[in-house]
């Protein structure tokens, strides 16, 4: 070990609640916003904690998206050329623009609120059935989950049938202990699915988004290639479902906890939008990242980042920096929106932050409506977290009510 490796601090990934982040980026925020971090590969980089710098970072073109040359904090990964095709994340411009720039016109304001009767019929149907089955019941597979599943597989044009599949795959590749080929084998039948509906659309078209994108590959300004697309359906069916259902479950335990904050939102569903935005402020459910390569030697915040190092953005930690938001670790479904970083920043900001942001403002306040009594049915100790995931939420939420 080298005098770095001993001079450089461990990912933090030990919580004392299941709404906080690591206590230990409290004090690193503090004392060492920008820590010199040991990854799993052996190589050191950096940590940064403070809101600033990581917003600075995000929106800084010095620093690449490109995972084949970063290391991860979490787990040995190895990503591969044919792992890259269509896939945004690992992008930068003007690859990453190119493809941005395709999709952005279906993901706008305008189109995600257009979508929200049918978003509403999709939950109120769901409300009905919980309700139909009564008490007690699980809110991640009656509720949470398969609205966001079901909408972003109606817009997309993913059949809905397949959601077992896919939320399997998903599930392996987002564990923090899969082992690599195992996970390489989920990416890879992601991929085959979505290969294979991209040729059932080019077949028989339909309506839906990827219909829409398979016909915009055969125009030679905006050409993609198979894989490509495949690429691109995977990360927006992917991140579609995974994240906003995280979000229903986990926001609706910490609403839970919060009855007075919860009794507001049911009174007054006119404020679900601050809310929601508090709500994605306070949980962060991203647990560890995004990561950044730096391109070129860069300066922030007084420490000098080498070329080629790897920077782990902790967005958890940037969301309760008290420099940016006053009394950071209160829940206060009133606060103002202030610039949280929860879908990111610059050129790779979320692309389906409208459509989530719709469907809690549509959600949370028809479940509080339906079951003014809602509770756990356990103890809070008894609820599993998914500390073992890449994105945090709840594994099951035993709810029940009068």
């Amino acid at each position: 070990m080298n005098a770095s490796q001993s001079l450089a601090v461990t990912l933090p990934t030990q919580r004392d609640c299941p709404f906080d982040p690591p206590s230990q980026y409290q004090s690193l925020r503090q004392q060492q916003p920008i820590a010199p971090l040991a990854f799993p590969d052996g190589t050191v980089g950096w940590l940064l904690t403070r809101h600033e710098d990581v917003r600075a970072v995000l929106a800084d073109d010095r620093f690449s998206s490109d995972r084949a040359k970063a290391s991860s904090p979490i787990r040995r990964i190895t990503f591969r050329p044919e792992d890259s095709p269509g896939l945004l994340l690992n992008m930068d411009p003007p690859q990453h623009t190119h493809y941005r720039r395709m999709l952005t016109r279906h993901f706008t304001v305008r189109r995600m609120r257009a979508l929200a009767p049918r978003i509403e019929q999709i939950v109120t149907e769901h409300l009905d059935a919980m309700c139909a089955a009564g008490p007690p019941v699980d809110l991640v597979p009656a509720f949470a989950r398969p609205i966001p599943s079901l909408v972003i597989c109606e817009l997309l044009g993913v059949p809905y049938a397949d959601r077992d599949s896919f939320q399997q795959l998903t599930a392996t590749l987002l564990k923090l202990d899969t082992p690599e080929q195992e996970s390489r084998q989920a990416r890879q039948a992601l991929r085959q699915y979505m290969r294979d509906l991209v040729a059932a659309k080019r077949r028989h078209p339909d309506d839906a988004l990827l219909t829409a994108l398979v016909q915009a590959a055969q125009d030679p300004q905006t050409a993609l290639t198979d894989e490509e697309l495949a690429g691109l359906g995977v990360l927006l069916l992917v991140a579609g479902h995974e994240t906003t259902a995280n979000m229903l479950a986990l926001g609706t335990y910490v609403l839970l906890r919060h009855p007075d904050q919860a009794h507001a939102l049911r009174e007054h569903p006119e404020d679900v939008e601050r809310a929601v935005e508090e709500l994605l402020r306070y949980l962060t459910i991203l647990q560890f990242g995004p990561v950044r390569v730096a391109r070129q030697d860069v300066e922030i915040g007084g420490r000098r980042i080498r070329a080629g190092q790897t920077v782990v953005l902790a967005l958890a930690a940037a969301n309760r920096d008290p420099e940016h938001f006053a009394h950071p670790d209160e829940l206060d479904l009133t606060r103002e929106p202030s610039q949280h970083v929860s879908f990111g920043h610059g050129v790779h900001q979320c692309l389906g932050q409208q459509l989530a942001r719709v469907e809690m403002h549509i959600a949370f306040p028809a479940l509080l409506r339906r079951f003014p009594s809602l509770r756990l049915a356990v103890p809070p100790e008894q609820v599993p977290m998914r500390d073992d995931m890449l994105i945090y939420g709840v594994h099951a939420l035993p709810l029940t009510w009068d």
